[in-house]
């Protein structure tokens, strides 16, 4: 199992205080993976009659520095002028970095004009992306989310390295849709889907192989199998077993007629999830 150690956690800001949260849960990242922070100030809108006003960035900039100190990560503050969604994936393709933000606190005009902006960041953000509404901390479950395409495995790779640097249970959750379609794979799944873990179809091996990663690294880990609606069981998932991170893989690298409809599950997760979502690419073995 590759380690996933990012050089550099890359937190963003735009001076509101919704990415408060962010901040928070990055610090707590950098120091459980031993990486260094960047906070990436981004400035929006430069508001000309202001010279004389305090910065945006002023006061989330000193409270950062604080949140750092008092983690003992090492620290280096950026500034930006530009859109976010222009600026961010720029910046993480440079440094290597595992990108933390939080929702941008936006007008909700805004958001509906332009959709929200999550939706940019996963696609254009080619690095692990942790997003972040509320803080949890201390961290003590992990839920991850298994496809049945192997989409996950660098998101559960990740998901557990911080399991084990935080000593947190792991959970395996996979979600059968309700299927229709007549081939043999989504018919064993669909006949077979409270006892997946021991078919031989994709989802089962991926399943065992999860698990095993898990258990091989000394986690407490179990497998959950669900059937419905991806997203909604997820989020009933996330909710009832009061997890404190939710990691899933993206499939956005790979060139399928799936990728939209991947791409959007996650965002619409990261919306409405009350913890933490970490995405992370599909990487092909070289």
């Amino acid at each position: 199992m590759g380690n996933f150690m990012s050089s550099d956690v890359l937190i963003v800001t735009n001076g509101t205080k919704e990415s408060f949260p962010a901040i928070e849960q990055g610090a707590w990242l950098a120091e459980t993976l031993g990486s260094t922070v960047t906070l990436l100030g981004v400035t929006e809108k430069l508001n000309p009659a202001a010279i004389d006003a305090a910065h945006p960035l002023e006061e989330v900039f000193e409270y950062a520095v604080g949140v750092f100190k008092a983690q003992g990560v090492d620290y280096k503050l950026e500034v930006r002028n530009g859109g976010a969604e222009k600026i961010v994936p720029q910046e993480a393709k440079q440094n290597e970095s595992m990108v933390v933000l939080g929702p941008l606190g936006r007008p909700q005009i805004q958001r509906w004009v332009a959709g929200r902006s999550i939706r940019y960041f996963i696609e254009d953000i080619e690095k692990p992306l942790l997003y972040v509404q509320e803080v949890r901390l201390p961290v003590k479950r992990i839920l991850i989310s298994v496809g049945g395409l192997g989409y996950e495995v660098n998101a559960e790779h990740i998901a557990i390295q911080i399991a084990v640097k935080c000593q947190a249970d792991v959970t395996l959750l996979h979600v059968v849709p309700p299927i229709d379609l007549d081939y043999p794979t989504a018919q064993a799944m669909s006949k077979n889907w409270q006892h997946l873990l021991e078919t031989d179809t994709p989802v089962g091996r991926n399943m065992r192989t999860a698990l095993e990663n898990a258990q091989t690294a000394g986690l407490t880990a179990e497998v959950k199998v669900k059937h419905g609606n991806v997203i909604e069981e997820i989020l009933a998932e996330v909710n009832d077993g009061n997890y404190d991170l939710l990691c899933m893989g993206s499939s956005y690298s790979v060139n399928s007629l799936r990728q939209m409809y991947s791409a959007n599950v996650t965002a619409e997760i990261m919306e409405r999830a009350h913890c933490p979502v970490m995405t992370a690419r599909f990487k092909r073995k070289r």
